[in-house]
Parts: structure tokens; sequence; C-alpha cells
């Protein structure tokens, strides 16, 4: 398959997708004539935007990546009066797996973005696109003419401080873009894409630093976390994931353990915390023996230094590609009778681990948030003598965000809920591009499988819970029969959003899971929903992309779509 965008190519190959760019460097096209209102975005704001009605200015609302807003005009017992506002269609379809952000201004602006590296600005309160920017590299070398990556073109959202955006791209750059104009200000390569590198996530800027990750797990790359300078574009500082001293022999030199999400931060102790992934090869341990550390782990550093503060493993040793591949969430909350600092991390385990703040101790296990099966059955050397699998090789919780309810105090959890074989093959030989998995999976029913479903599996494919991270219960869960990727939006008012694959958009009781609202979209909601309230005209707006993604979307189409509910 190859897809044709007009400032890049898509081709669907054997060892992930290929994205050829065919502009020389970046574009920006202007739609509208409307200025965008100046307001600095300081510090402040961002420290604030978590609490902050009228903004949403970050991936997950604020650094805690909580996914909460405190906008309070759509309630449980009118969410049902909810209508859509306006929509807005993108050109590229199928690549919608981001959520955007809202700068409070008046009107207020949004910032929306999709795959392949594109990014919007929109008139927040009528749905009028004001100017759209496609990236493109302006010098393409050997490393840079054909990018290859795994698991889709997606692009999940963009940073902003001051008057620039920051956003990642496919062949793993970090942009900075003025946000009045459209316009690129610089590009900071970070890592080689020729190597089997790429970016899709939404960085985070904090205190005039830009935190980054890494991706390509899948293509025995080195992951890393990073701070680059969000004024100059230059690295400030950048730490290995595969700490040498703790790996076995030379397996380090290809052990990819990189954080494909997007990082928490506590700017109360400048501390971030990061997920990271598989170790590499994904499926053959044998040749990384021991504990692979950082990998499927979620890793505190120091903002300032890089420095590793702690780390929780989930997987040691990992042959599932069970990643750890959701940002974390941070808040305060009671623990064995003290108040207390914590991280909460839905694992591809599927599994929820509650941990301190401070130092990584586990306090909680959660309850199954989805079906075990002959979990840690090392995989054979061929998929008929290796038994199904549950969780499978998609998770548990995958790269969907979750939200954490102020008001309830659970946790929302979307999880895959399919099984898998694993089948180990030797790694003699291999070099890029060829993709390091060391063997094989399969997932059902996606891809081919050798065989009939097991009979323990409930043929759901998708479940949303809510689990209270403390005591490890699953409060409430709803079961869906369709692939569903993408996160959830908690509220101050007792309401959380998600989507599934069907294309439903839901309002949910946040208490009880009683289900309260829904809007039917024409594609699978993959993204993630965010909300802010516009005091210009007394509305509270609800945000999300429907447009599948790059991973086992049922409907792939291109909405973005806003609700509105006056006060």
């Amino acid at each position: 398959m190859s897809t044709d965008e007009s400032h890049v190519r898509v081709h669907s190959a054997d060892d992930g997708l290929r994205i050829e760019y065919l502009a020389d460097g970046p574009t920006t096209v202007r739609q509208s004539s409307q200025q965008i209102p100046r307001l600095n975005v300081t510090q402040q704001m961002l420290r604030d935007s978590g609490d902050d009605p009228e903004s949403w200015l970050m991936y997950g609302g604020g650094y805690n990546q909580q996914r909460f807003t405190t906008a309070d005009v759509i309630t449980p017992e009118n969410v049902g009066q909810l209508n859509l506002e306006y929509t807005i269609l993108t050109d590229e379809t199928g690549k919608l797996e981001g959520t955007p952000i809202v700068v409070p201004s008046d009107p207020p602006i949004m910032y929306q973005t999709n795959g392949p590296d594109v990014l919007r600005a929109v008139n927040a309160r009528s749905g009028e696109v004001i100017w759209t920017y496609r990236y493109a590299p302006a010098e393409q070398g050997p490393d840079k003419a054909a990018a290859l990556l795994c698991c889709g073109s997606n692009n999940r959202g963009v940073a902003v401080r001051g008057k620039l955006l920051f956003m990642t791209t496919l062949d793993a750059n970090v942009v900075a873009i003025n946000r009045y104009t459209g316009e690129q200000q610089w590009l900071y390569d970070s890592a080689p894409t020729g190597q089997g590198y790429s970016a899709t996530w939404a960085p985070v800027v904090y205190k005039g630093s830009i935190l980054n990750g890494s991706a390509g797990g899948e293509y025995g790359v080195q992951g890393f976390i990073e701070s680059i300078n969000a004024r100059t574009g230059e690295r400030e500082w950048r730490t290995s994931m595969l700490p040498e001293e703790q790996w076995i022999g030379d397996a380090w030199q290809n052990g990819a353990a990189t954080n494909w999400m997007t990082i928490t931060v506590d700017p109360d102790t400048d501390t971030l915390y990061a997920n990271v992934g598989n170790p590499g090869p994904d499926v053959n341990g044998i040749v990384r023996p021991g504990p692979n550390p950082y990998s499927d782990a979620v890793v505190a550093l120091d903002t300032q230094s890089g420095d590793v503060q702690w780390y929780f493993q989930e997987v040691q040793h990992d042959w599932w590609d069970w990643d750890a591949s959701t940002p974390p969430v941070l808040f305060e909350t009671e623990v064995d009778g003290e108040n207390r600092k914590v991280v909460s991390h839905p694992g591809k385990t599927g599994w929820n681990y509650l941990l301190g703040a401070e130092d990584g101790k586990l306090y909680e296990r959660s309850r199954e948030f989805c079906q075990h099966l002959n979990m840690w059955h090392l995989p054979q050397d061929n998929l008929e003598d290796t038994p199904w699998v549950m969780p499978s090789a998609d998770g548990g919780s995958e790269w969907n965000p979750m939200s954490y309810s102020r008001q309830t105090g659970n946790v929302h959890v979307k999880a895959m809920n399919y099984p898998s074989k694993f089948q180990w093959d030797p790694v003699d030989g291999w070099e890029y591009p060829s993709t390091y998995l060391g063997g094989t999976f399969t997932v059902y029913p996606a891809m081919s499988d050798p065989g009939p479903a097991p009979d323990e599996w409930n043929g759901q494919k998708a479940i949303f819970s809510a689990v209270d991270p403390v005591s490890g219960d699953v409060v409430w869960q709803k079961r869906w029969e369709e692939f569903s990727m993408g996160g959830s939006m908690s509220t101050t008012t007792g309401l959380t959003f998600v989507g599934n694959g069907s294309g439903e958009f839901i309002a949910y009781d946040s208490e009880d899971g009683e289900r309260l609202w829904q809007h039917q979209l024409n594609a699978s909601v993959n993204a993630s929903p965010m909300s802010w309230y516009d005091p210009g005209v007394g509305k509270q707006y609800v945000a999300v992309q429907a447009g599948g993604g790059g991973l086992r979307s049922a409907n792939d189409g291109n909405t973005v779509a806003v609700f509105s509910l006056e006060q």
C-alpha cells in the first residue's frame, strides 16, 4: 500500500512503514486573514494549566498528565444537552491520534496535529482554520530520505511556550514554529532516522527546556531521554536508557528501551517521569541476559541534569513486548494513613502500578483490568507449539493515556484485550534496516493466526476500566467488540469522556460507569479528548479527533469534532 499527501509518501513494507518526504523543506499555508491574539504563554501558565478551566496547554492537560479539566459547565445532569458545535476535516485520513491544545486568548486558539507531520492553528470558537504547517526536511540526505518506522505515521500533539510551538517529526527531529505565523524557526536533529529512529509523541516544555524522548525499539536503536534548549534548539543533556554497566556483554548496543510517549513532570521537585519500552530484540531474550534495566519501566530523572533518581521495572527480561508505554500520572492521595505524592502507571501487563513519587516504592499492584492467560509462558521456536498468551503483544494498556478523576480518586484505563502467540528466532547476522524483533508474534484476529482463539477469551477486544489505584480494586468496566486505542478525560463535575473503535464518543458517570451521553462519529476514536471553557461566549467545549490511527484501527477517517454546552 502507498498513500500520497502533499508533502509525504507513506509506503507499507514488510519491515515497517517507509516515509518519503516529497517537499524540499517545510511549508505554511495561511487560510484566514484573522490574526492570532498576542499572548505570551509563560511558565506560570503552563504550571497552572491543569487547574485552569480556560486552557489546555499540553498533551495531558498539565505536567501531571491527569487529563482532568476543572471546567464545570458540563455536568452529569446536563450532559445530554451537549451538541456538536463544529467539525474540522483534515486532508489526511487515518492518522489522527493526537490531543489538541488550546491557548486562552480572545478568541481561544487551538493547535491541532495529525500525521504525517501536520499542524494547524484554529479559531477554537468558530472552527476556522487560520494556517496549516506541513513539515519536510530541507536537506534530505541518505539517512532522511526514506524514514523507516513502526506502528503508524501519527503525531500526537505539540508543546507551547512564549510565542513558539514545539513538535516532533516522523524522521526524529524537533521543530519550533511561530504560533502566530506558522513559520518554522529552528530544527533540532534528535536522532538519525536512517538507523531506525522516529518520533510521534507530544514533547513537554519545562523551565525553558524541551523534554524529549526516543522511538524505534523495533530496529535495534539506543533509547534515551534528553533536554533541548527551547530558545536555541541546542541539546542540554541526554541520558541513555541503556546503562552499559548494568547490561551483560554488548547487548546494550542494540537494546532499544525507548520512550515513545509524552513525559510527566513534577514542578515541585524538578523530576520527570518517563515510560520506557521493550528491550531489543523484542522477543528473543536469549541474546540479552539479565533484567535489562531500564526497559519496561517507569524511570524518574532530574529535569536539570538528566540524572536517574530511580526506576521501577514492570517486566524484567521481557519476551512479550510488554512495554511501559503510556504516560505516568502524578497525584497526591492517602496511602498507608499518610498523604503521599504518587505515580500511577497502567502496564501492558494488564495491571496498574502505584509508586512512590520520591523513591519508586511499589505501594499497590491492582487487580487485572484485562484478561490474563498463560502469562509468562516463554515463546517457543514455532507458533504452533506456543499457547495463546494474554495480554497480547499490544497489551494491556498500550500507549493509551489514562485519566485521573480528582472527584473519585480513580484512574480510567483503556486496555487491549485479545491473545497473542509468540515465536523466538535467532538474530545471528541481523543488521539494519531489518527489524530487530528476534522472532514474531501474531494477535487474534488482526493477523493470520495458527488455530482458533482460546476458549477462555471473552471475545471483547477492548475494555475500559475505572480502577482505584490505592486499593487496586477495579470499580467498574465497559467492554467493546472493536479494537480501540486512545485515552480518556475526566471532569471536575464527575464525568469521564472516552471514544472507542466503533466511533462512539461517550460520557460516563465517573463514579459508577453509567453511560450518560454518546455521539456517533464515522471513524474510530483512537485519540484522546480534551476540554476548555471560553468566557467570551460562556461555553464549555470538548474536542476529540476521529480518524482511526496507525495500529489496529477498525475504521479510518479525518474528523476533528468539537462539542459545546452553554452556561
